[in-house]
């Protein structure tokens, strides 16, 4: 007979993974499928949530098989995702249109509009989130203008992991991390703030009721019951954001641990065990009462990776890729990546920006432009640390995980650039663990919050070499001034393709 087990599900970019774990530690099945993002214009980002929902039904009955777990043994349900994205869903419990993701920078006239209409500053210390292209406002005021029809047909807004809970149970609501990332939430209050629900042009009707991670917000239908294959009943929780689950389930707990993802996109937390914002930075709930986690996330990342493989290497996988550029000398012979290919979020807020690599010769390879993307995306995350340091937040341990870890050369690369050594969490199932341990405390399976630990094995640890620390240093200053001096000519561009208002 199959132990007692706790299922997870992670709707992340790149794709749907869903594991089993019983209560002992043990991960016993991981089922991964892929979801798409699509790209139609400059600077859009968006995926099918119904591609989400068939990944779930698809690979729920998959992850059971391989576990040889009976949906009877599964005893609760926790769903983590990508935050704060946006599905409009009709009547019918349908979307209307394919979601708007965190990092899709449409909205850059709305975002204008909101800061000329409001004091950004009092906008910030009330909700915890800056005016940027990652707020819901000007999203659903762009889709209210552009996509009149649709908009008007709104019975709920939804983000990602609200919506497949919507679709288990059939009951609408948001996780707590979506209110607050969305820039609508009074922080203070927490309830939403009626101006600026105006200005999005939604009423608090379609908005659902809010939750903490672990409220045990319904349980799985008749109907999803014969979709997925579990037990009509299994309580599912609220879930959590992708980065927050995933920040708790590698051991953030305590003041000063960090964390790196390399995924798709990328993430950096620090956990906090007091109320503390930064208008360069976003703020999250951490899944643990009483802590908070100051959250930085680059609009680009693995994402790069990907299409830099699928346009130049197709034929490489992605350790072939590694191994080619091995032998690439830290500064990739004077190539320099910034990696804003749609737009960035924190630090610098400018949906306008672009990718570039500068300092380009006829002597770099293929090879030079990979490791060159490796380092782009770590001056990314150096950039974050920087901030933190300003603000004399003090870092005493940093880990990293997600699917780039797994990768030597980008560890080393990391490492090499922020100058702190990264602890790899080994065989790490990532957001879907964290949504897992949040839906058994929903039941009561664990005690304590530190029971996580049973789940967590460091399986190595990288060390920052000091001397090509030191020459990232130089480098990473030029970095920054190739983006200060670029500003100009970003919004240039952007106004000669029409994606930016004329003067």
């Amino acid at each position: 007979m199959s132990k007692p087990s706790l299922l997870g599900i992670d709707i992340g970019t790149t794709a749907t993974k869903i594991i089993l774990i019983d209560l002992d530690g043990k991960l016993q099945g991981e089922v991964s499928l892929p979801a798409s993002l699509y790209s139609p214009q400059p600077n859009f980002a968006e995926e099918d949530a119904l591609q989400w929902w068939q990944n779930l039904c698809q690979g729920v009955p998959l992850c059971l098989q391989q576990a040889q777990v009976d949906p009877k043994q599964v005893l609760a349900v926790g769903v983590s995702g990508m935050v704060p994205t946006i599905i409009l869903v009709g009547k019918d419990g349908l979307p209307l249109r394919n979601s708007i993701q965190q990092n899709d920078a449409r909205s850059h006239v709305e975002i204008d509009f909101f800061k000329s209409r409001l004091n950004e500053k009092e906008v910030f210390y009330k909700t915890g989130s800056a005016i940027t292209q990652q707020s819901i406002g000007p999203k659903l005021l762009w889709l209210a203008k552009n996509e009149p029809d649709r908009f008007a047909k709104t019975w709920q807004v939804m983000g990602s992991y609200d919506y497949i809970n919507f679709r288990l149970t059939g009951q609408p609501t948001l996780e707590q991390n979506w209110a607050l990332e969305s820039g609508l939430f009074d922080l203070h209050r927490r309830d939403w703030d009626d101006d600026l629900l105006s200005l999005s042009r939604i009423r608090r009707d379609q908005l659902p009721p809010v939750h903490a991670p672990s409220d045990v917000i319904g349980k799985v239908s008749a109907e999803a019951a014969r979709q997925t294959g579990l037990l009509e009943g299994t309580p599912v929780v609220a879930g959590s954001a992708d980065h927050v689950a995933s920040a708790f389930s590698v051991g953030l707990k305590e003041n000063g641990d960090l964390l790196v993802k390399l995924g798709g996109a990328g993430d950096i937390l620090y956990s906090i065990d007091h109320l503390a914002i930064d208008e360069r930075l976003f703020l999250d709930y951490h899944v643990i009462p009483g802590l908070y986690l100051i959250n930085g996330c680059m609009a680009s990342s693995g994402s790069i990776i990907k299409w830099f493989r699928n346009q130049f290497a197709p034929e490489l996988d992605y350790p072939d890729l590694d191994r080619e550029a091995e032998g690439i000398r830290p500064g990739s012979d004077g190539l320099i990546l910034l990696p804003y290919f749609i737009g960035e979020k924190t630090p610098i807020f400018d949906p306008l920006a672009r990718g570039m690599f500068f300092g380009l010769t006829l002597q770099h390879t293929r090879a030079h432009l990979y490791h060159a993307i490796l380092e782009g995306i770590s001056f990314g995350f150096l950039h974050h640390i920087q901030v933190m340091k300003e603000r004399g937040w003090e870092i005493y341990r940093v880990r990293v995980a997600n699917g780039g870890a797994k990768s030597q050369l980008w560890r080393q690369v990391t490492a090499d650039v922020i100058g702190y050594p990264l602890e790899e969490v080994a065989h790490h199932p990532g957001s879907s663990l964290g949504a897992a341990f949040v839906a058994g405390m929903g039941i009561g399976a664990f005690t304590s919050w530190s029971e996580i630990e049973r789940y967590i094995t460091i399986s190595h640890v990288t060390q920052p070499r000091l001397e090509e620390h030191a020459q990232y240093q130089q480098r990473f200053a030029l970095y920054r001034q190739l983006y200060e001096s670029n500003k100009s000519h970003f919004r240039m561009l952007a106004k000669i393709e029409g994606i930016a208002d004329q003067e």
